[in-house]
């Protein structure tokens, strides 16, 4: 324990924290400035948890420190029983538990901030699966996945690439093998200068070529410049489409912008989506277990044979007899009669399939909307695959020239102080150098004279000494300093050691009674912590076993809703069928000839007289048709023959007028020689 708490205090000390403790301030922290200090270090190893928990209350703290621990796989010791002693250390502030996620934590803190980076971007956002049935949820969840993939991808050729760096020694043969490289062009320079100055006008020429090199190069800085500006049109033209678009959606929307509008279409929209819950797709549905459910009956069936198919046949024959018969004969006991609810359920039926054709349309529309909607996400996705950046609007592409322009200017003036520099740096080279030569001839002149009079090298040994004095008065100026700060400091810091000592004296005592305090109240605080352990999970069994019954009842519960919903629905379109075949009965067995038109019987049966009638119109029809089909085709026949005989006279003729246009052209051309 001593060991770790030197290693926290050690560590806590450097630097990023340099918090100066010690031993004994350390472990007289309190619990809220331990908290403090374990949110600090939280913070250094992920910047989002450096809060001031103040600030927050006890339960986002630990919940914060807790998600945080769990996402760099911290394991407490213990079981499941010291796991919630952890929980409720961590509330608390407790030093056994804080420590050893402080030792934890600062062993390895370069490790577990990569791990805190990584997590921001690999910990997966778990979708519940009702969600994901949403075609464009489950698109994103699918392109949230690969692009997870992707970064991890990233990261490992990132960490291999700095693993996988030179070495100094690499470095250092590279840069002789560079220096000498230099050497020989350099060399090389030096040839062709003396090859070239041979040459008449040589300046000129390197001139020339200077400037055709300059030229190149701003040829190739346009061409760059012309490719960044047809790339930022294209971007712009698109960012111009997208805001027309916006633009007239806004102005549709600002158009429609009163409530009464508003209102009208969420209301719009409600009766079309309770169209298609309580009317559509029921009816869909049902008619798809029908099919589902003849298909499963036919599959189930053994395989038929030909006699199986004949005898289906006659039977489908006599029943449509029997049929016939029996509407001919409430034909002869009713006659037909027109009814006034005929005619208005002919037109709630023309109504209904009118709804039923336009919310068909509606729902392909709106699909149509929805695919088109995930082409434009998917060619928008490509753009910034292929662009390698997010197509800026119209505002951010301002923003971005003017910040832009900015710069250029900043570069412009910072690269006018360069050359003014430059310029200024080649004149104080060449001072520097017309200097150093007049102190050479002065250097020289000195010696002469020096040699003249016998005394060669006074004056380099005069100068020598008098450096050497002052170096010499210097050191011993700093000695004395050093020495009498030395012996000052020992002065105070044994006072200061003497006071402390007196000091911390009475303090060292009260400590000693408060430590054997502590661990009386430590073991009694163990002994409660038991108890209070041992009484919680009674209590959470008993918990989870109340909340299994509830969620049992609640479920059953609902179960009951259901059934009670579906045989009231049920009920209720009973009564209603129940109720329209007492009014069938009551209209079917009336006397007064008026009740008896408005029976559905009376109603179908008039419609199966006009279709029989119909019918039989229809077949006279075909009857006609069949007896005039040969005389008729002869005649085409005859017609198409002729048409063929027209045609040929009209070549014949078109070639006779060709043959006499061409001997006539030929007679003119004989005439016009013998003239000649």
């Amino acid at each position: 324990m001593g060991d770790q708490m030197q290693f926290i205090v050690e560590k806590l000390n450097q630097e990023p924290f340099r918090k100066n403790y010690n031993l004994i301030s350390f472990d007289s922290l309190e619990p809220l400035q331990l908290l403090q200090l374990l949110s600090d270090v939280l913070g250094e190893i992920d910047p989002k948890h450096a809060v001031d928990i103040r600030e927050e209350l006890p339960e986002q703290t630990a919940k914060r420190m807790l998600n945080l621990l769990g996402i760099l796989k911290y394991k407490p010791p213990g079981t499941v029983s010291d796991l919630s002693a952890f929980r409720q250390g961590l509330v608390t502030g407790s030093k056994t538990v804080i420590h050893p996620v402080l030792h934890w934590l600062l062993q390895r803190t370069s490790e577990l901030r990569t791990r805190a980076y990584l997590a921001r971007f690999l910990v997966k956002l778990e979708v519940p699966a009702e969600f994901l049935q949403d075609d464009t949820v489950a698109d994103f969840n699918k392109q949230y996945e690969e692009l997870m993939e992707a970064f991890k991808n990233l990261h490992k050729e990132h960490e291999q690439l700095k693993i996988s760096g030179l070495s100094t020694a690499e470095i250092r043969r590279d840069i002789s093998a560079m220096e000498e490289e230099k050497d020989q062009l350099a060399k090389r320079v030096e040839r062709l200068k003396k090859r070239v100055e041979t040459v008449q006008n040589h300046q000129r020429m390197l001139e020339i070529a200077r400037q055709l090199r300059l030229e190149k190069e701003r040829e190739e800085s346009l061409a760059q410049q012309k490719q960044e500006q047809k790339s930022q049109l294209f971007h712009a033209e698109q960012r111009l489409q997208r805001a027309q678009v916006q633009l007239k959606e806004m102005q549709q929307v600002v158009a429609d912008s009163k409530p009464e509008s508003l209102m009208k279409k969420l209301e719009e929209e409600i009766n079309f989506n309770s169209y298609l819950v309580t009317e559509k797709i029921p009816r869909e549905m049902e008619t798809k277990k029908t099919s589902v459910y003849f298909l499963q009956k036919v599959a189930a069936e053994p395989a038929m044979t030909q006699a199986d198919l004949t005898a289906l046949q006659s039977e489908i024959g006599e029943v449509n007899a029997e049929v016939n018969q029996r509407i001919e004969k409430r034909m002869i006991t009713y006659e037909p009669t027109d009814s006034k609810f005929s005619m208005y359920r002919q037109q709630a039926s023309i109504i209904s399939r009118k709804k039923e054709a336009k919310a068909e349309e509606l729902q392909a529309a709106k699909e149509e909307m929805s695919s088109l909607e995930r082409q434009v996400e998917q060619k928008s996705n490509q753009a910034h695959e292929l662009g390698g950046s997010e197509v800026l609007t119209e505002d951010e592409f301002k923003q971005y020239v003017s910040k832009l322009r900015s710069k250029n200017t900043f570069y412009k003036k910072k690269r006018q102080e360069i050359a003014e520099v430059t310029a200024e740096y080649g004149v104080l080279q060449r001072t520097e150098e017309l200097l150093r030569q007049r102190h050479e001839a002065i250097q020289q002149q000195l010696q002469a004279i020096e040699e003249k009079k016998g005394i060669s090298g006074y004056s380099y040994t005069q100068e020598e000494l008098e450096r050497v004095s002052a170096v010499k008065s210097e050191m011993d100026e700093v000695k004395g300093q050093t020495l009498d700060n030395m012996s000052e400091m020992v002065k105070k810091l044994n006072a200061m050691v003497a006071e402390k000592k007196a000091s911390l004296a009475p303090v060292i005592k009260e400590l000693r009674q408060l430590r054997q305090s502590c661990q009386e109240l430590t073991q009694e605080c163990d002994e409660k912590k038991i108890q209070y352990d041992s009484c919680a999970a009674g209590l959470e069994t008993n918990r989870s076993a109340l909340e299994q019954e509830v969620k049992g009842l609640l479920e059953e519960r609902a179960q009951e809703e259901s059934n009670y919903r579906y045989i009231h629905c049920m009920k209720r379109s009973l009564e209603i069928q129940l109720q329209r075949a007492k009014e069938e009965m009551k209209a079917y067995v009336s006397p007064d000839p008026q009740e008896r038109r408005r029976a559905v019987r009376e109603q179908y049966t008039r419609i199966i007289l006009e279709q029989e009638n119909l019918g039989k119109k229809l077949r006279e029809k075909q009857k006609v048709v069949r007896e005039s089909h040969g005389p008729n085709m002869k005649q085409m026949k005859m017609w198409q023959d002729f048409e063929q005989l027209m045609e040929c006279k009209r070549e014949c003729f078109l070639k006779q007028q060709n043959q006499a246009a061409i001997g006539q052209i030929i007679q003119e051309g004989g005439k016009d020689r013998l003239v000649l």
